[in-house]
C-alpha cells in the first residue's frame, strides 16, 4: 500500500514538473515577444518621440524590453529549477513571478494614467511644434516626423491642412507652397503647390487624430498581451507552489 502511494506520489511530481516546464516554455517565449515589441516600438516608431515633450513613448520601449528581459530570465531559472528539482530555486523563482505580476498591475495603472496626460499633450503641442519647428534650422528631427507621420498616417497638418496657413515655413516669402510636399498623396518636389483633395490628404482627417488611434491600439496590444503573461503568471505561481509541496515531501 505504502509502495502504491509512493509511485502514485512520484507520478504527480513528475506530471507537476513537466506542466511547469511547458508553463516556463511558454513564458519564455512571452519575454521574447514583449522584449521584441520593444524594440520595434524603439526602432520603428522613434521618430515621433521628436514630437513629444514628455518621454512617455520613449520610456515605454525601455520598460517592454527591461521587462522582456526580466521575463526570459525569470523562465531559464524556472526551467534550471524544475529540471534540477532545487526547492530553494523554486522559491526565487516564485518570488520573481509575484514581483513581475505586480508590477505589471502598476505599470497598467501607469499607462492608463499617462496616456491621458499624453492625449492632452497631443493636443496642445503638436499643431503648435508643426507650425514652428517644421523646416527650421536645427530642427532636422522634427521635420522628418512630421513628413513620415504624413505618408504613414495618410494625413495633413495636426487638425487638418489649414493649420499650414500659419506655418513659419510656409509664410516665408520664398515658399511657393500651400502644405508640404509630404501632404501630397504623391509627393513630389513642390507637388505641395496644389492643396486640392485629388493631390493632397486633405478629407482624411488630421494627423492628431490618427495618432491619437495608434497610441490607443498600441496601448491595447500591451494589455492584451499584459493580460496574457499575467494569466500564465498564475498558473506558473500554482503549479510552482504545488511542486514544492511534492518535492518537499519527498523522502530524498
Amino acid at each position: 500500500m505504502e509502495v502504491r502511494r509512493e509511485k502514485k506520489h512520484a507520478c504527480g511530481t513528475i506530471c507537476l514538473k513537466y506542466l511547469l516546464f511547458l508553463f516556463n516554455v511558454l513564458f519564455w517565449l512571452a519575454g521574447g515577444a514583449v522584449l521584441a515589441v520593444g524594440v520595434w516600438t524603439l526602432v520603428e516608431k522613434s521618430d515621433y518621440i521628436s514630437l513629444l515633450s514628455s518621454s512617455f513613448y520613449a520610456t515605454s520601449a525601455y520598460i517592454l524590453i527591461a521587462a522582456g528581459v526580466i521575463v526570459i530570465v525569470t523562465g531559464i531559472i524556472g526551467c534550471c529549477a524544475t529540471l534540477n528539482e532545487m526547492k530553494s530555486l523554486l522559491v526565487v523563482y516564485l518570488i520573481l513571478l509575484l514581483c513581475i505580476f505586480l508590477l505589471e498591475i502598476i505599470a497598467g495603472v501607469l499607462a492608463y494614467i499617462n496616456y491621458q496626460e499624453l492625449d492632452e499633450e497631443l493636443k496642445q503641442n503638436l499643431k503648435v511644434t508643426m507650425q514652428q519647428k517644421y523646416q527650421q534650422p536645427g530642427e532636422e528631427s522634427i521635420t522628418q516626423a512630421v513628413d513620415k507621420l504624413h505618408q504613414e498616417f495618410k494625413c495633413c497638418g495636426s487638425h487638418n491642412f489649414s493649420d499650414w496657413s500659419d506655418s513659419v515655413w510656409i509664410q516665408a516669402a520664398e515658399n511657393e507652397r500651400l502644405v508640404p510636399d509630404s501632404c501630397c498623396k504623391t509627393p513630389g518636389e513642390l507637388c505641395g503647390r496644389r492643396d486640392h483633395p485629388s493631390n493632397i490628404y486633405r478629407v482624411e482627417g488630421g494627423c492628431i487624430m490618427k495618432l491619437e488611434e495608434f497610441l490607443l491600439s498600441q496601448l491595447y496590444i500591451l494589455g492584451a498581451v499584459g493580460i496574457g503573461i499575467a494569466f500564465l503568471q498564475l498558473l506558473g505561481m500554482m503549479f510552482t507552489c504545488c511542486l514544492y509541496r511534492n518535492l518537499k515531501e519527498d523522502p530524498y
